[in-house]
């Protein structure tokens, strides 16, 4: 769910609400620069809606904001168990942050599940709220605990907050003809209420999303929005919470415009449908439903009215195999995946190289290897997208920084593609899928004209005069081949995996002949005119930290702190990871030492040692969630010092 963040002026009013509350004088009110709370149950506790919810009137506020969710990949693992357990960070502030925060502040825990998976993430002195009602005897043993944590002194070094959250919620909703049952589902709301109370969060955009959410059902809807407000009301009177907080809006974080809280699945869901409209071309996805990127065809499928067609494939290779044929009757084609989807992909991928036709293929990549974690981050794809096929199957790669990035990175993977006729990969991971962040909405005449002309008619006279049309003449800028739709007069050609003959298109077994299509097919990828790579350093650094993908937020945090505290580090981020930048290399060799981190064992590394000669050190992680700040800055602070 996502909402709209006002401008800087109308951010700023906000302050005036805590004004307001202060001058009541019932609580004490305390300001605070920034938050990290994570609200954690059993997966059917409905953590990942609440966080939303807190989100969504988060960025209604005006703050800056990052979010981590993290949830089981069983459909319904086993009630009150640790492998059950889901959880929902946020990380908001009034200034520029960039990471859903290493450690929570606040942790809400609704079972002794949730308090046991998450109590080690949290630094002495945090709040934690729990629901005391499901501290039973049992639910305690079934997560191995002896005696009760609330009472046994285990959480002395917290500032502990006990409440019976389900209790509540049905006392609240005694007066709706509820079952204990049914009612007790709306604890979340309850402490969502609480939470809202807490830090003053807006009420009126989640009472509007439960209206709507629940239309069909008025009266779950009013008992949700009841138990909502009996959790505020709870928060503003019981003398366990003597103090509330205010964040106030991130005003100078944000450059004027229109903003709205933007996960990366549905900024890439937005920059696909973008392409497609500053290329005048329908857009099409052929598609297999698998996490974490099942969320672009949920929501390009809500998008028929701007010419979007979806393909729900009875398995991968259908899925390409259909956005193939898409991009062969000239539409932008796309297919999404995740890595072991793309293992069944890669002839196709390698056909689409050989008929050289502009496809996407979007890797929101997972934990693997094979199923692995479908639900946990990891960037263990590169090596996978780059060489994944047999023979020499050439295709760019573009990865995205930051949730909000991926709508611009889906515009240049399109540019590529449309532009040199080309597979090219967009590497996004469950990290940026599923978090969220504030998104400036871009103006038209912002985004990148990608106008396509199609073949029209014959473009080479052979020896006679005769006009024809050869499938692959050349533009000598690009390297592209010309575009036939089929159906066109005159431009009848061959298609197919076997190799083709230079200009004509026809099948040719001449050894001299591949030899040329193997190199010109790697030179159009080589050619491809990529930005310069942008180095950050203000101090003429001796150490370059050089990242890609979702790596940015943690890495930039990690060289703000080493900043703050006087040393010097060099800072480079890759969007393009084939072809590399032009000047990486000259880049690469300015520094005495090159640190990379990745979340696998070291493949860009690998990359970057063998094409520069360069002594990359690698610093690597692959348990499935994204780097934390400061564990990054210990490290590049070592590699200062070395």
């Amino acid at each position: 769910m996502t909402s709209q963040v006002s401008s800087p002026a109308e951010q700023a009013d906000g302050a005036v609400v805590g004004e307001q509350r202060r001058a009541a004088g019932a609580k004490d009110v305390r300001r605070l620069d920034r938050v990290i709370i994570r609200f954690a149950g059993d997966s059917g506790d409905g953590m990942q809606l609440t966080g939303d919810r807190f989100t969504s009137e988060t960025a209604s506020f005006g703050n800056d904001l990052s979010t981590l969710p993290n949830f089981p990949a069983e459909i319904r693992a086993p009630a009150g168990t640790l492998p059950g357990v889901s959880s929902f960070q946020l990380h908001f502030a009034d200034h520029d942050i960039l990471t859903p925060g290493d450690a929570p502040n606040v942790l809400v825990a609704m079972n002794p599940a949730a308090l046991k998976a998450n109590i080690g993430d949290l630094p002495r002195g945090a709040e934690i709220i729990v629901n005391t009602d499901e501290f039973t005897k049992r639910a305690m043993q079934k997560v191995g605990y002896d005696s009760s944590p609330l009472e046994d002194g285990s959480l002395d070094g917290y500032s502990l907050h006990p409440v019976p959250l389900t209790t509540l919620t049905v006392e609240a909703l005694k007066e709706f003809d509820l079952t204990r049952k049914e009612a007790e589902r709306s604890k979340n709301m309850f402490a969502l209420g609480l939470l809202s109370w807490m830090y003053h969060r807006p009420t009126e955009g989640t009472e509007k999303f439960l209206r709507s959410k629940f239309a069909r059902k008025p009266d779950i809807a009013a008992a949700n929005i009841a138990a909502y407000r009996a959790g505020w009301n709870f928060g503003e009177t019981t003398e366990d919470f003597a103090v509330s907080y205010e964040v106030a809006p991130a005003a100078k974080a944000f450059p004027p415009g229109v903003y709205r809280n933007i996960s990366g699945n549905l900024a890439l869901s937005y920059g696909l449908i973008a392409a497609s409209r500053q290329a005048d071309l329908p857009l099409y996805l052929g598609s297999y439903p698998i996490t974490p990127a099942s969320d672009i065809l949920h929501e390009l499928s809500r998008h028929k009215n701007f010419g979007v067609r979806t393909f729900q494939a009875e398995d991968e290779i259908a899925g390409i195999g259909a956005a193939l044929g898409a991009a062969f009757g000239g539409s932008l084609a796309v297919t999404t995946t995740s890595g072991p989807g793309v293992a069944l992909k890669s002839e196709t991928i390698g056909l689409a190289v050989s008929l050289e036709l502009p496809l996407l293929i979007v890797d929101i990549q997972r934990g693997g290897p094979s199923t692995g974690l479908p639900t946990k981050t990891e960037q263990a794809d590169l090596l996978q997208a780059l060489y994944g096929r047999n023979g020499e199957a050439p295709v760019p790669v573009v990865a995205p920084r930051t949730p909000a990035d991926c709508f611009d990175a889906a515009l240049e993977a399109a540019r590529i593609a449309l532009a040199y006729r080309t597979p090219v990969f967009l590497l996004s991971d469950g990290y940026l899928a599923n978090g969220s962040e504030p998104w400036r909405v871009p103006d038209l005449q912002e985004l990148p004209d990608l106008t396509v002309r199609f073949a029209r008619g014959p473009n080479h006279a052979l020896d006679d005069g005769t006009e024809v049309f050869w499938p692959y003449k050349r533009d000598p800028q690009t390297l592209a081949r010309p575009w036939a739709v089929p159906g066109t007069p005159g431009l009848e050609h061959r298609i197919g995996g076997i190799e083709k003959q230079d200009g004509t298109g026809n099948i040719s077994y001449d050894p001299a002949n591949h030899d040329f299509m193997v190199r010109t097919r790697q030179a159009k990828i080589d050619g491809i005119d990529v930005p310069d790579i942008e180095v950050d350093d203000p101090d003429r650094a001796k150490a370059l930290v050089l990242g890609w993908g979702s790596t940015y937020g943690p890495i930039t945090a990690a060289v703000r702190r080493i900043r703050k505290e006087g040393g010097r580090i060099a800072q480079a981020h890759l969007r393009h990871l084939n072809p590399f930048p032009h000047n990486l290399g000259t880049v690469l060799e300015r520094y005495d030492k090159v640190v990379v981190p990745e979340m696998n064992l070291g493949q860009l590394a690998t990359l970057i040692r063998a094409k520069y000669l360069v002594d990359a050190h690698s610093y690597n992680q692959v348990n499935g969630m994204p780097f934390k700040a400061e564990q990054l800055a210990t490290v590049l602070k070592e590699a200062i010092d070395d």
